[in-house]
């Protein structure tokens, strides 16, 4: 299945005093690689929202391998795993360099936007992902 994946220096403000990453960054890592892969798909977040639906995350795993540390640039990529009309699950890879420094992955569920209410994605937006897993 194809990938998407972006690169970026670790910030100061991303760690704790000894300049290692704060777990809870390594979501919002998982988030920018997501929002990447969404976007090459043809489906760009604000145009998910445009067509009133959402993408809510009702699952969060995390496996730490490694540290990743201030000033270090790290590649987060995101893989669509599975997809229903009514979910998603993406996997994830932070990586520095050769080395792997964590895995994980998000369960989504689509809603209304205007209602919040758990939904069926139509299937003209559906293909965009999965169009781009040929």
């Amino acid at each position: 299945m194809p990938q998407a994946a972006v690169e970026f220096e670790v910030r100061y403000a991303e760690t704790d005093q000894m300049g290692v990453v704060h777990h809870a960054n390594y979501l919002v890592w998982f988030e920018l690689a997501r929002t990447r892969y969404c976007a090459e798909a043809g489906l760009p977040y604000p145009e998910i929202e445009a067509r009133g639906y959402l993408m809510i995350i009702t699952r969060a795993e995390q496996d730490y391998r490694r540290a990743a540390r201030y000033g270090d640039t790290i590649r987060a990529s995101c893989r669509l795993d599975r997809i229903s009309r009514r979910g998603l699950q993406f996997n994830y890879r932070i990586e520095r360099g050769d080395e792997l420094l964590t895995t994980g992955s998000t369960r989504h569920i689509w809603v209304k936007k205007d209602s919040l209410q758990p939904c069926s994605l139509p299937g003209e937006l559906q293909e965009k992902f999965t169009d781009r897993d040929k």
